[in-house]
């Protein structure tokens, strides 16, 4: 089985839905979740924003944030995933964002990632520095973020529909680690 057939499992089981925020990956994990037989039962869709002033205006990540911080970090993933589960009207939201190569970008190296999962309980960002080339850091994001956000379900208690997305202010301590700090369990290549 395949990591996006095993995320959709996953969702179905517990009558949840996903919305996908895309940058450095352009569509490529909305593509592998789109490929499974099924898909529209809980996916429900993606945006694709490249571009940073993008990530505001259709995501709502936060302008000064943006300004600070550029588009690679792990506030701007994870409140895009917050985002494109809100705007989307979905249950789980994830994230990507990130450089690809091959020139560094906001003042961060190339292979530097973030990906981000948001569901009803709460949000969780794992910051990745991957090696390869350009399309080999893409597909190692889509894989780190399908990661993610299966592990993350496998741990919810909540999954369903009707939750109200997460609106960022009740963060669990262990979630906040992971956040700010990469703290255990982050994905790691």
């Amino acid at each position: 089985m395949t990591a996006a057939a095993d995320v959709l499992k996953l969702l179905g089981e517990r009558g949840g839905t996903l919305a996908v925020a895309e940058s450095l990956t352009g569509g490529l994990v909305a593509a592998e979740l789109a490929s499974v037989p099924g898909a529209s039962r809980t996916f429900r869709g993606s945006v694709t924003a490249y571009a940073t002033a993008l990530k505001h205006e259709l995501l709502g990540v936060d302008a000064a944030l943006l300004a600070e911080r550029g588009a690679v970090d792990g506030r701007v993933a994870r409140e895009m995933a917050e985002g494109v589960r809100a705007r989307l009207g979905a249950d789980w939201g994830a994230s990507t964002t990130g450089v690809a190569g091959p020139d560094p970008q906001d003042g961060q190296p190339v292979g530097t990632v973030f990906v981000a999962v948001a569901g009803p309980d709460g949000a969780v960002v794992a910051p990745l520095r991957l090696t390869g080339d350009r399309n080999e850091i893409r597909r190692a994001s889509v894989a780190a973020v399908l990661d993610l956000l299966a592990e993350r379900l496998r741990r919810s208690t909540v999954a369903g529909p009707g939750t109200p997305p997460d609106n960022g202010l009740d963060r669990s301590p262990e979630v906040k680690d992971r956040e700010e700090h990469g703290g255990k369990g982050c994905l790691q290549p």
